[in-house]
Order: C-alpha cells, then structure tokens, then sequence
C-alpha cells in the first residue's frame, strides 16, 4: 500500500511539474519583452492572469477527504429547505390545503368551542385507522402520536377519513382498501418532540466523522369517536344482576 501511494503521489507531481511556469518568467518580466519571438510566445500579462485564474493547474496540493466545507454546505442545503417550505405553506390556497391534507388521511373542522362535547364515554368499537404511512388501531378516548400534521392547531377538531377497518363485538367491516362511509373524530391536543436520535457517521481511515442529532415533530391526537358501525347497547354486568337477585330474595323471605 505505501508503496502504491508513493507511485500515485510521484505520479501526480510530473503531471502538475508539466505545467509549471519557469521562475525566471514569473519574477523577471521586464526581460521577456526582449527575448525574440520564437521564445516570447505570450506576454507575461496572458501569463499571470492564467495563473491567477487557475492556479491549482501550477502548484501540487493533496487534498483531504474530510474539511468543514462539507459543515458549511449541509448547514446551507438545510436553511435553503426550511426557506423553501416556508414560502410553499405561505403561497398555498384553501383548497390546496384542504387536499394536502385529504392526501395524508384528516380533514380540519374547525377550533373546539366550549359548548361542544366531544368527549364520550367508552364504547367497545375499534377502527383502523391510517395517517401519512402509519397505521393506527384506535378507539373512543384514546391518544395517539403521529408526524407533525400541517395546517392545524392545538384544540381543532379532525375527522380522519382513510379508514381501513371497524370491528366492534357484533360485526366487522373490512375496507376495499378504505370504508367510504366511516369517519373518526379526533381532537388536537399538542405539537411536541419526540426523544432525541443520535446520527452518527464514520469512514475508517479517512479522517471523516459526523455527528447529528435529530429531534421528530409529533402532533398528539385524543380520538372522541368512531362512526359508520353499529355500537352494542351497554349490557349490564353479571355481578350487578346477581346482586339484585339476591336483595329480592332477602326481601321476600323477611
């Protein structure tokens, strides 16, 4: 190996010597203008200018696989995508949020007022339900976190509308992929941060190493009810109706 980088490094020294400028031509230029013209092809003006152009042709540097330039750049690229998706949501219509948002899976209602009561009391039903690419089996009261969803608040009411299946303890639909005539209902509740990831990255022998750290936004949404399957009605304990059998029977022996 040391010797094959010794060849390569020679190497590239003639190739980068045969385009070297002699010294003489550089620092005396007074005296080509004297020279005939055979040995006079170019002024020395042409000839500094090209050095100044290019002067990586003249002189032999070795170039290293790791510098901070590439720091510089991914932080750019980064700032430039940020600028970028601002503009896109500050551009957007009505309508084309309302279909961004059809084609992740939810559509936004409206702010959560105080006289609405969303909230119920649990029923044995479940949906599945599918955000983005996740899939979700939920039901009444239940809290999930997803990616950030966009053009929503904290206390706007969803209705989740790709919904692949309901099931409860009397029947169960399956979607062909999806159930046109279900919906969910969801509440936003917070937007936060998930636990930190840590990226690492590593060439041997390069003298390379990144270290990034990530943080995914989620959006937490408190399901407040499922429709589009017949709910049971509530069916009283086993317990409790032993209990009041037993109380009449007391009552009628005394």
């Amino acid at each position: 190996m040391a010797n094959r980088r010794c060849l390569q490094s020679l190497t590239r020294y003639f190739q980068s010597s045969k385009t070297l400028i002699p010294l003489s031509h550089i620092r005396a230029p007074a005296s080509i203008y004297f020279l005939p013209q055979s040995q006079n092809p170019e002024p020395i003006n042409r000839i500094c200018n090209r050095f100044s152009a290019s002067p990586h042709r003249f002189l032999f540097s070795r170039h290293f696989s790791s510098t901070d330039d590439d720091d510089d750049t991914d932080e750019s690229d980064d700032e430039a995508e940020e600028t970028e998706n601002e503009a896109e949501e500050a551009v957007l219509s009505a309508e084309d949020k309302d279909r961004e948002a059809a084609e992740i899976g939810y559509k936004v209602i409206g702010p959560l007022q105080e006289s609405d009561l969303v909230f119920k009391p649990y029923e044995p039903v479940f949906a599945i339900v599918q955000i983005g690419s996740h899939q979700f089996k939920v039901s009444n009261g239940d809290s999930i976190f997803t990616e950030r969803l966009k053009f929503c608040d904290i206390n706007d009411k969803l209705i989740l509308n790709k919904v692949l299946m309901l099931g409860s303890k009397s029947q169960t639909i399956i979607g062909r992929p999806t159930l046109p005539d279900a919906a969910v209902h969801a509440v936003v509740e917070e937007h936060a941060l998930d636990a930190k990831v840590i990226i690492f990255k590593k060439k041997r022998r390069k003298n390379y190493r990144r270290t990034k750290g990530h943080r995914q936004e989620l959006t937490k949404l408190r399901i407040t009810d499922i429709q589009g399957i017949e709910k049971p009605e509530k069916v009283i304990p086993l317990k409790t109706e032993k209990k009041e059998k037993l109380k009449k029977l007391a009552i009628e022996a005394i």
